[in-house]
């Protein structure tokens, strides 16, 4: 049983797209912890393999759940069972989201703008809200607190060249995690944006390692920490941000970007 500044044990943390990169590291600092988790994504045999690995991590308990997080109904569902199988909700990381597909605006297509929109910006508000709806209730019956948490990215400063709709659905998702902190402060209730510099994820495709070793000869001579991320940086601020640790912390945007936002 994990004991200590960012003990976990007890807490319920849901992670979506928490079977693998940014998501699964995460998770894994909680699961360190001794925390419970839950997982919403679209792969069973990921989530399976992401269970496994949470639990021989230390975690007190991991459920798995099929969520489509585009989907309201399918959110307010997966909540629904969460509650009935844990029975509470300490946190969420809203990270569900796909990567950018295009290089110039007038590659993208109207069709993909509105459909991006609706995993990466209305699926993390859905995700956020119906997490809080839940902490409040929580609060009001006497026990106040809780965590909010989305993934923002580097775009949240950067202009990036035909990635407006990545863009637009990060700097949305800060300024609904800014009002979030200013509604929910009353109720112990934190909201925070956690966001990553160039990680290297399952994302990239099935050659990895060859995206790894090119995107390093080019970014990592940029950073100060003179290298890329990968998932298990997050596992530190995962442990921090859903532990008791946070508690006056609300309203920030973290950047683990190894120094790359503030190089000369």
């Amino acid at each position: 049983m994990a004991k200590g500044l960012f003990d976990c044990t007890g807490k319920v943390t849901m992670v979506t797209g928490g079977n693998g990169g940014i998501g699964l590291g995460f998770a894994m600092g909680v699961a360190k912890m001794g925390g419970d988790i839950a997982i919403w994504a679209r792969n069973a045999e990921k989530n399976a393999a992401a269970k496994a690995e949470l639990l021989a991590a230390g975690a007190g308990r991991v459920e798995t759940y099929i969520v489509d997080v585009a989907d309201e109904q399918a959110i307010i569902a997966g909540y629904e069972q969460l509650m009935k199988d844990f029975g509470r909700l300490d946190c969420v990381f809203a990270n569900s989201g796909p990567p950018p597909r295009y290089d110039s605006v007038f590659d993208m297509p109207t069709e993909h703008w509105h459909q991006f929109q609706a995993v990466a910006l209305h699926g993390a508000f859905y995700t956020l809200r119906e997490g809080a709806r839940l902490m409040v209730d929580r609060a009001k019956a006497g026990e106040p607190g809780g965590s909010l948490v989305a993934c923002g990215s580097g775009s949240l400063y950067q202009g990036l060249p035909g990635k407006m709709e990545y863009a637009a659905s990060k700097c949305g998702t800060e300024a609904v995690i800014r009002c979030l902190a200013v509604e929910l402060g009353q109720y112990g209730i934190r909201a925070n944006v956690v966001a990553p510099g160039l990680i290297i994820t399952p994302m990239m495709g099935p050659n990895q390692d060859a995206a790894d070793k090119a995107l390093s000869a080019i970014y990592a001579p940029q950073t100060p920490l003179r290298r890329l991320g990968y998932g298990s940086d997050f596992e530190g601020i995962g442990a921090y941000l859903c532990s008791d640790a946070s508690s006056f912390m609300s309203g920030e945007t973290v950047y683990l970007d190894g120094g790359y936002k503030i190089r000369p």
